[in-house]
């Protein structure tokens, strides 16, 4: 059985219809890379996967169960602009926020729980900064605290909306080794990123979304140009074709 399954899924927003007849699977140690112009729709597929936004039409399966019924089975990184950094709380504390579903509101941690923590903190690097006021990060500390946050679930579906944005270099390879790491221990992740070449490099499969699947298959059965320029919405892009290293 797949980790995600989604079947004929259509989502409105505002009286608008932003998704429909969206089909995908991700299976465990899969990471799969969601790609497509800004407005196709990804961050709103995401939100309906959390069980944060109601679909019109079809099933979202994970784990067997509804999104709200798995909700302690997804770690979600948001965009980092998402996140309140100004908010007087240090690392750890912070990535504890991640297990709030699980421990209950006004309730304290268990000893699982402080463990699921430390443990997400080492993944990232962060060990020697859990004291750290969040205020006081760079940008790509910050967003190592997010996948921590998301890591203290221990989830089997990780879903990543621009993971990779504004970072160093190094934060990048720190990332893109985890990500590595998780998949190959049974992971699932689902990814929403404009880093096209990274994309390719980095995914085991692409899903090109622009409001409906318009293909989906592993990068390297991928590379015909057509296929791009109908998912980008474009009938001609030097700079798109560019960064994928093909030409038409």
């Amino acid at each position: 059985m797949s980790v995600l399954q989604v079947e004929g899924v259509a989502v409105e927003l505002g009286g608008r219809l932003v998704l429909h007849d969206v089909d995908l699977k991700v299976d465990a140690k899969e990471h799969v890379g969601l790609i497509g112009p800004n407005g196709a729709g990804k961050t709103t597929l995401l939100r309906s996967l959390l069980g944060l936004l109601p679909i019109n039409d079809g099933v979202i399966s994970i784990d067997g169960r509804t999104p709200r019924e798995a909700r302690g089975s997804i770690g979600y990184v948001p965009q980092r602009h998402e996140f309140v950094w100004d908010y007087p709380v240090d690392v750890r504390t912070a990535a504890m926020t991640g297990r709030t579903h699980r421990i209950g509101w006004l309730r304290r941690p268990g000893v699982a729980d402080r463990a699921a923590v430390d443990e997400a903190l080492e993944r990232v690097d962060l060990t020697t900064l859990h004291k750290r006021p969040i205020g006081e990060l760079s940008g790509g500390q910050r967003q190592r605290v997010l996948v921590a946050r998301a890591l203290a679930l221990r989830p089997s579906l990780l879903l990543l909306d621009e993971p990779f944005t504004g970072l160093d270099v190094s934060t990048q390879e720190i990332l893109t080794r985890l990500f590595r790491t998780l998949t190959s221990e049974g992971t699932a992740i689902l990814m929403t990123t404009h880093d096209l070449p990274a994309a390719a490099d980095t995914c085991s499969r692409l899903c090109l979304l622009n409001e409906t699947v318009v293909a989906d298959g592993p990068p390297e059965e991928l590379r015909d140009p057509a296929i791009w320029l109908r998912a980008f919405g474009v009938a001609r892009s030097e700079q798109l074709l560019h960064n994928l290293g093909v030409t038409r």
